[in-house]
């Protein structure tokens, strides 16, 4: 079965991702890969993450393609037009890959090219949409494509911490719409506010795959609480982290990560493992949490 497969049939979803490396050597990310085969059902692929430059995202998808992992292509809106967008999104297809998340994209501000041009000719939902007419065998301006059109399964983002939620309620809303057939969380570490999120969506036929972050330290979660919109990480588990030398911070955080992934389980349709850096660590959590 193929991950829209599996998403139709209501099986528990487990994805986790890679980032590109900054250059052209990719023996390492494709060997982070191997270590997941089997034990997920699709890998995404970052499409320069935090508005770092790196190899691209539609290259690396087309190399697990190629081994026969199943990637979901990521494809930011913040540095292509509209042109671009479809070009790079038939071209993917081109390639055999049938998954892509759609995301607005960080600032270039945020980046190591902060003098570089944002773009944001669409935003994720009028992408969506784009992807929608594509798959119906027309361009943005209403032109016929050539042969077979694109196939994809469309998935999306949403941070169930935004404060106020109401507008990433309705930005769901529209973009399940426009044609989103899963959704990745930001990270999830207050259960609270997650069940809060799932009851204030529950009208929704949405497929939720809640993220999971690996802490790394106390500071790294006191970093997220004060700079990351709609993350918030409790006091407790920045008490945990900081209880613990730094030789025992990675197994503390495979702990942490792995009961988190036992208390959301039963609310979601899946997880999704965001590794940061973190990547060979992901079969110890996956163990941990019984995955």
């Amino acid at each position: 079965m193929n991950f829209r497969e599996k998403i139709k049939a209501g099986r528990f979803l487990i994805t986790s991702e890679i980032g590109p490396p900054k250059g052209m050597h990719t023996q390492t990310i494709i060997e982070d890969a191997e270590l997941i085969r089997g034990r997920v059902d699709a890998i995404n692929v970052t499409d320069l993450q935090s508005s770092v430059m790196r190899l691209g995202s539609l290259a690396v998808c087309a190399l697990l393609k190629q081994r026969n992992l199943e990637p979901i292509y990521q494809i930011t809106c913040r540095d292509r037009n509209r042109l671009a967008l479809q070009s790079d999104i038939l071209s993917a297809a081109s390639l055999g890959i049938e998954n892509i998340l759609v995301l607005t994209g960080d600032h270039t501000t945020l980046g190591d090219h902060p003098q570089a041009k944002p773009v944001f000719d669409l935003d994720s939902v009028q992408l969506l949409s784009v992807i929608k007419r594509l798959q119906e065998g027309f361009d943005m301006s209403n032109n016929k494509l050539e042969g077979q059109p694109p196939v994809f399964c469309m998935g999306a983002v949403v941070n169930p911490g935004a404060d106020p939620l109401e507008p990433q309620i309705i930005k769901m809303e529209q973009k399940i719409e426009a044609g989103a057939e899963f959704f990745q969380t930001q990270a999830v570490y207050d259960i609270g506010i997650f069940e809060k999120f799932l009851s204030k969506v529950k009208h929704l036929k949405a497929t939720i795959l809640a993220g999971i972050v690996l802490l790394k330290s106390a500071g790294m979660a006191k970093y997220m609480n004060k700079n990351v919109a709609g993350v918030s990480v409790p006091q407790n588990l920045i008490d945990e982290m900081e209880s613990v030398g730094k030789e025992d911070r990675v197994k503390k955080s495979i702990e942490i990560a792995a009961r988190l992934i036992k208390d959301l389980k039963p609310m979601c349709q899946g997880i999704h493992i965001m590794p940061i850096g973190w990547d060979k660590r992901v079969p110890l959590v996956l163990d941990a949490a019984g995955l």
